[in-house]
Formats: C-alpha cells, structure tokens, sequence
C-alpha cells in the first residue's frame, strides 16, 4: 500500500441509505448512488498487514469538526492495519474552504447532505473540476459530458448508471459509516409518509402525512 501526500479518501454521505456494498442499479439513478467499495472492511482481515516494525505513517486525517468521534474510529481501524494518522479536525466553515481549495492532503473525511441529484453529485465529488474533486478518472470525464449533452432521459439515464458502475468498481470512495434510520410513528398516525417516495429516508411528501380522526 502506497500513501503519498496527494491521497484523497473521501465519504460522500447521501441523504439517502444504500447498502455500501450494494450495485448501483434502479432507483437510484435520478438521485445518487455512489457505492462506497466492493467489500467491507474487517479489521480481523487486516492482520499481518503490516506489523509493529512496519507502520506506516499516512500523515494527517481531515474532518469537520461534526465528525471527529467518526473520524477518530477510522483513524482507530487504520491503526490495526499497521497505518498510524492523526485526526486533525477543524470548524465547519474552515474545513470546506479548504477542502474546496485543495489544500487537505493526505486523508480526508468528506461529507454532503447537499440537494442534488446523480449528475450533479458527480459534478461536486467525481467529475474533473469539482470543487471536492482532487483527481479523477478519463472515462468517467468522457461519460459525464457526453451524458450532459444527451437530450434523450432514457440514454442520459443508462450513461449515469455506467458511470456509477465505474465509480463502484475502481472503488474511488472508501466505506466508513453507512446510515441507518429509525422510524417509528404513533396509534393516531393514519399515513405516515415513509417510504412514499422510493430510496427516501424520510417522512415526504409532507402534505400526504394524515392522522386518523377522533
């Protein structure tokens, strides 16, 4: 494993939960998946990676301020695989002007709850230029501008869902946390709303919410 002073890790956090491991199919194409890596990470398999005589030192890990309980427990699991970082967490507008300005290296744990939907999610994360993109890939450039210029939903469609696929298999975002929701709703809720719209992990749209009558 090699970490040179221009590696990017970053977590996208969707609004939306998806399975990390999961393929990018369906549902997803008109808001956002971007599957995190093929497998998950088992600290049990990392053993023998690098031992006590050998750690490597990855440098810096870059958080929001939010997140440094999350960022701590990842710089925990890179420790059993023999790779020592140390979480440096700044304020919340101080870290994404940074990150913006590509001046984090080494390790950084990115996030978004912005709207957006598959192309403009790529646009901000994957594709050359974005303000949270610090390389990228030829293929995926290509895909995206040729998906920007298609005027048929059903082709633009399938060059998103290629592109998704592609950012799937090369693995470009690692798997840190995954989002889970927990609902629940009372005896005098007649409609509560969840699961309404497909891949929402909210109670939406707002005006179908309906109580049962007294």
């Amino acid at each position: 494993m090699r970490l040179g002073r221009s590696l990017l890790v970053a977590l996208v956090v969707l609004l939306v939960a998806v399975p990390a491991g999961a393929a990018p199919e369906g549902q997803m194409t008109w808001a956002i998946h971007i599957s995190l890596a093929p497998t998950w990470f088992d600290p049990a398999e990392a053993t023998g990676i690098a031992t006590p005589f050998m750690v490597i030192d990855a440098g810096d890990l870059w958080c929001d301020m939010a997140t440094t309980t999350m960022a701590e427990a990842f710089a925990g699991y890179l420790q059993t695989a023999g790779i020592r970082v140390k979480v440096r967490p700044l304020e919340r507008a101080a870290f994404f002007k940074a990150y913006q300005e590509k001046k984090l290296k080494n390790l950084v744990y990115g996030l978004s709850g912005a709207f957006g939907n598959a192309a403009s999610r790529l646009e901000n994360f994957v594709v050359a230029g974005g303000p949270y993109v610090y390389g990228s890939y030829p293929d995926i450039d290509g895909l995206f501008r040729e998906q920007a210029a298609e005027l048929d939903r059903k082709r633009r469609e399938a060059t998103l869902h290629k592109i998704q696929q592609l950012v799937y298999d090369k693995a470009i975002f690692a798997p840190l946390w995954e989002l889970g929701f927990i609902h629940a709703q009372g005896p005098r809720v007649a409609e509560s709303a969840l699961g309404l719209i497909t891949g929402w992990a909210f109670s939406a749209p707002y005006e179908d919410v309906k109580l049962k009558g007294k």
